[in-house]
This record gives structure tokens, sequence and C-alpha cells, in this order.
């Protein structure tokens, strides 16, 4: 089964689990919304609002849909955020000792680095988790940069936590028009996604400027 068919089917999964047995169809949910953070194109906005329309139905109760989305969502950020342990900085300060001449970055390069996401890379972990397209793959540079488990969690919980009450509350009050939210909310996830990039973009910008006032003053 291609992912497009796949996704598509996501919703008679869900609707059939939830027809089995109440928590089939929270377990559904949990399982979903942890494919779909380790899937980028599984979207979070067809599976939640399901949930939520399925609450305003009686079918299932709230708490435990918004906890199955939150519970699925951490798990499925840990395994991106393991990949970038892997990646870890230790081994790009070695390697880069030995071949950064060559794209012309060192390892002191590295720890300015590590230093400026030390400053804001909670923000960027907790905004990250409500942006669709980037909430997924937020986890990397967290796991990079070696930044703690334990306020990885945190934050990644409350960003997390806000998404997920807001779509299933929107499913909610959406009713039949639940599968909506993805088109209507689309605008805003491009707002917050070149808002991100521009901030990305500036601190690069702010990195090379210094690194070439210092090449001219030697």
């Amino acid at each position: 089964m291609e992912i497009s068919e796949f996704i598509s089917s996501l919703p008679v999964l869900i609707g059939n689990a939830v027809e089995t047995n109440q928590w089939f169809g929270y377990g559904a949910i949990l399982l979903a919304m942890f494919l779909e953070n380790l899937i980028p194109p599984i979207p979070s906005e067809l599976i939640m609002p399901l949930g939520g329309f399925y609450v305003s139905q009686g079918q299932l109760d709230f708490l435990p849909v918004v906890l199955a989305g939150l519970l699925g969502t951490v798990a499925g950020a840990l395994p991106w955020y393991g990949i970038g342990r892997l990646v870890n900085e230790e081994k790009l300060e070695e390697w880069l000792k030995k071949n950064g001449r060559w794209i012309g970055i060192n390892p002191q390069d590295l720890a300015r680095s590590r230093k400026w996401f030390n400053r804001y890379g909670v923000s960027l972990v907790f905004w990250g988790r409500l942006v669709p397209g980037i909430r997924t793959l937020i986890s990397v540079p967290a796991g990079v940069e070696l930044m703690p488990i334990p306020p990885f969690l945190i934050w990644t919980t409350a960003g997390s936590l806000i998404w997920t009450l807001f779509l299933t509350i929107t499913g909610f009050y959406l009713g039949d028009n639940y599968a909506n939210i993805e088109k209507w909310i689309s605008p805003f996830s491009s707002i917050f996604k070149t808002v991100i990039v521009l901030i990305i973009a500036g601190v690069l910008i702010n990195v090379i400027y210094k690194t070439l006032r210092k090449l001219i003053k030697n």
C-alpha cells in the first residue's frame, strides 16, 4: 500500500477501531499520531479532528482522545531526536577537524552554533511542534545539539499538547466538516513556516557576517 493510499484510508481504519471498541479507538489514534511523527506526509490535521468528531458523537471521551494523541506525538518525536543524537556534536567535531577546511567550517563554528541553539533551542522545539511540516523534523536539531532529554520532553509535550487540544476541539465543533481543517489552517501554517525560516536565515547571515568580519580583520 502506497503512503497516499494509507493516508486516505486512515479515517476508515480509525472509524473501524472506534466501532469495534472504545479503547481500540484510543489506541488507533495513539498509533496514528505516532506514525504521523515518524512519516511527515501523514497529517495530524486529519487524525485529531476525527477524534474530536467522535467525541461530539458520544463514541469517545475528550480527555482520553487528547491523551492518546499526545502520547503518540511525543513517542513519535523520540526516534527523530535519537537520529540527531547519533550525529552528535562530538562526531561532527572530529569530522570537522579532519575535513572542515574543505567546506569552510571549523569546530569553533560548531561550538557557536550549539551556543545559539542552547539560547533559542527551547523556543524552537516548543513553537516547532505547532507548525505542520516542521513539527516532525524539529526534533533532529535538538538531538544533534545534544539538548538534554528532560527539557526536550517537557517542551515537546507542551507544544504537542496545545496542538492536539486545538485540533481535537476544532474537530468537536466542526462535526461532519472536520476534514476541512487542514485546508483552513494551511495559510497560518505557511506564515509560521516563513517566520521560522526567516529566524534561521537571520542567524545564519549573522554568523556569516561575523566570520567575514573576523577574516577581514586578520
